[in-house]
């Protein structure tokens, strides 16, 4: 295992390449750009760079940068780290951005092993070792965190986007389209979120207009199926039936319409 500075100068880049070994690259100054083959993503002061045996990368220096990198294989880890850690902290090459308090606590490990490796005595390697696996644990929490933090905040936008478009939605794969994810995806992450599929939300959103309207207005009910986004005046009944427990005429009248 090694732990070394690596510096670029203003607009320096490394070609793309590739290696047999993982690397951490905590980025200690500056700002620049990561290139994963077809995937471009910036890097600033505090990203975490995870790259993988023979990923394809590169490094771009926008400024003067300064990286601290952390270079192991998985002799360096004993099993468990080799066996549990290490495919979860590398299923992907990527970069993470560390809040505050996660970038503490890695400062605060790299550093330890530093001085590990400076002044260590005969369980140096064992420390270290530790140390190395305290970081791949914090890897595998703060992917875990954000994917959790991205995946609400897209049902959280998807939710608001049926709220204003409910009227214009055919299918979950018209909202799959729109978020540019899959329907499976889409619709795991919204039912996790507010404990109802995207469809059964929408749903219950049209049902509560189509109620409005059959109370507060003298609009046909084929006019009001059309307004709400219902291609079929079958289904249309269907729904609001299963919904309601009445079907939408029975509705108005049973509830005194303020319109005759």
């Amino acid at each position: 295992m090694n732990i070394y500075e690596s510096n670029h100068k203003e607009h320096d880049s490394v070609k793309e390449h590739s290696h047999d070994r993982f690397q951490i690259l905590y980025v200690l100054e500056g700002s620049g750009v990561c290139g994963f083959q077809h995937e471009r993503q910036l890097i600033k002061k505090d990203s975490l760079i995870l790259i993988a045996p023979r990923q394809l990368h590169s490094i771009h220096a926008e400024t003067k940068m300064t990286n601290l990198v952390l270079d192991f294989t998985e002799l360096d880890l004993e099993e468990n780290g080799r066996n549990i850690l290490l495919p979860q902290a590398f299923s992907t090459s990527a970069v993470l951005n560390l809040n505050v308090y996660e970038c503490n606590d890695f400062k605060q490990l790299l550093r330890k092993m530093l001085y590990e490796k400076r002044y260590g005595d005969e369980l140096q390697s064992l420390i270290i070792q530790a140390h190395l696996m305290e970081i791949l644990v914090l890897i595998i929490r703060t992917t875990d965190d954000q994917r959790k933090q991205s995946d609400t905040g897209l049902a959280e936008r998807l939710k608001e986007y049926i709220d204003k478009r409910y009227f214009d939605i055919e299918s979950a794969e018209d909202m799959a389209s729109m978020m540019n994810v899959s329907k499976r995806y889409i619709q795991t992450i919204f039912k996790d979120r507010y404990d109802r599929t995207p469809m059964q939300y929408l749903t219950e959103i049209r049902i509560r207009v189509v109620k409005n309207l059959l109370l507060n207005t003298d609009k046909d009910i084929i006019s009001i199926c059309f307004e709400v986004g219902f291609e079929s005046v079958s289904t249309f009944y269907r729904i609001f039936k299963n919904a309601v427990g009445m079907p939408p005429n029975a509705y108005r009248h049973q509830n005194d319409k303020i319109y005759q």
